[in-house]
């Protein structure tokens, strides 16, 4: 939920949101989707590292590896590029939208 508030309210221009709204959209998020959350013994961090993933790609890695505990068979992104660091588990997944 924090990646996709940080990303409404960033936009560049017309496309930002403010707060509020950001709020509004991310209700309508919970009501439709599952919230996965893991352990703190499983985190994507260690796997992340190893891969070496750094900087804002353990976003990237944190959404992949939720993906991967939800058993989701399509992940819609953008960020290919990051994406493509997490494995091929994640990038035969991964779709843009």
């Amino acid at each position: 939920m924090a990646e996709v508030f940080s990303t409404l309210t960033r936009m560049p221009g017309k496309h930002r949101i403010g707060a509020a709204q950001a709020m509004l959209f991310i209700g309508s998020i919970r009501e439709r989707l599952s919230i996965i959350a893991w352990m703190a013994t499983s985190t994507p961090h260690e796997a992340s590292a190893a891969l070496g993933i750094v900087g804002g790609g353990i976003y990237d890695a944190m959404l992949a590896h939720c993906a991967l505990k939800a058993q989701a068979e399509t992940i819609y992104g953008w960020n290919g590029r990051h994406y493509a660091q997490c494995g091929p588990e994640i990038t035969r997944r991964l779709r843009t939208p």
